[in-house]
């Protein structure tokens, strides 16, 4: 998920139970997670909706192939339900726009909104707007200030952000065989998403992995810098076994600091798909495996919510879509997986 620029007031959470190996991911508000798999629009409830003159509007934050999955999963579950999406938009990261594209939207009078809010405050005067003509929100990832559920909004829906960081952990230790020195490069900024990703993969290879020793962190709030960073990081440890990267974006700037101290053997595992990282990744590079959302899913299950609350039922507050490990043999696999499309030519080489 691509997250430049993105405002929250979040707290960073992490639940982690006696056992930490069971701990899950939980919501900004401490939510118990949801599964995907269980927020559906049966097909009795389906047939209801159809006829009805339902529309949709689609207001995002961004675009990216990220967004486009997301898009295409709601846009298809809104199909199946006979919902019209009247408007879709993107608000490039400015919280100002976003707020003047949902105030758009409510001129076209949609019974759901399907968005990420992007600055809790900015936002939730606009999204209270939408909320007092009874329009259905559902929130991908963040969820704007002072919103009660059910009252002011049908569900949040993101990742599942433990298991995205497990799922790193345990793909960078067998890249490096169990055993060795790591670095770790997190989000430095107080956003729920990214602070439980990145924490999940310390606290999993900290607690099943005792041969692994993270002797290196580094926070990260300008991906612009992470070459910069990364290259402190192996001036001071040359000889590393691996490196976690936030996301894909500053790992890119990591990847270019490890090409040019000509090192080939730090292994990197990152989260969200790249062309470029993926791209070192299948030609048997320093990236040795990327770990992803369900971005189709998350689309869907968002349309699914908003469907539901029209029809009066309730959809339980916070739900997380499943985590898929991309590695070079399954590339193909992992990214129809993840993001509904075809893996990129340059990729796969077809």
């Amino acid at each position: 998920m691509k997250l430049t620029k993105l405002l929250t007031t979040g707290a960073a959470v992490l639940a982690l139970s006696s056992v930490a190996t069971f701990a899950q991911t939980i919501g900004p508000q401490g939510e118990t997670a949801t599964p995907t798999s269980q927020v559906t629009v049966s097909d009795a409830l389906a047939a209801r909706l159809q006829g009805q003159g339902h529309t949709a509007a689609l207001l995002w934050h961004d675009q990216s192939d990220f967004v486009n999955a997301v898009t295409a999963g709601a846009t298809d579950e809104f199909t199946r339900l006979g919902i019209e999406v009247v408007t879709t938009t993107s608000a490039a990261f400015d919280a100002a726009k976003q707020r003047s594209d949902i105030e758009t939207a409510l001129a076209r009078s949609p019974d759901i909104i399907l968005s990420l809010p992007l600055d809790p405050v900015t936002s939730a005067a606009a999204f209270q707007e939408a909320r007092a003509e009874n329009v259905a929100l559902v929130f991908l990832s963040n969820l704007p200030a002072g919103f009660e559920h059910p009252t002011d909004y049908a569900a949040i829906v993101t990742d599942d952000l433990f298991q995205m960081g497990k799922q790193a952990a345990d793909a960078l230790a067998a890249a490096i065989d169990d055993k060795g020195t790591v670095g770790w490069i997190f989000h430095d900024a107080q956003y729920y998403v990214t602070n439980q990703r990145d924490n999940a993969f310390k606290t999993t290879i900290e607690t099943n992995y005792p041969n692994i020793e993270i002797v290196a962190e580094a926070g990260i709030s300008d991906p612009a810098r992470a070459e910069e960073i990364a290259n402190a990081m192996l001036l001071r440890n040359p000889d590393l076994s691996g490196i976690f990267v936030t996301w894909a974006g500053p790992a890119e700037g990591v990847l270019a600091a490890l090409r040019a101290n000509g090192n080939t053997d730090t292994k990197i595992v990152t989260l969200d798909l790249s062309e470029p990282i993926a791209l070192d990744m299948v030609k048997g590079g320093n990236v040795a495996a990327i770990v992803a959302d369900e971005a189709y899913e998350l689309g869907r299950a968002m349309a699914a919510a908003g469907a539901r609350q029209l029809a009066g039922e309730e959809t339980p507050p916070f739900v997380v879509a499943p985590a898929v490990t991309v590695t070079a043999n399954n590339v193909s696999e992992g990214w129809m997986q993840s993001l509904n499309i075809n893996a990129p030519t340059s990729v796969t080489g077809n």
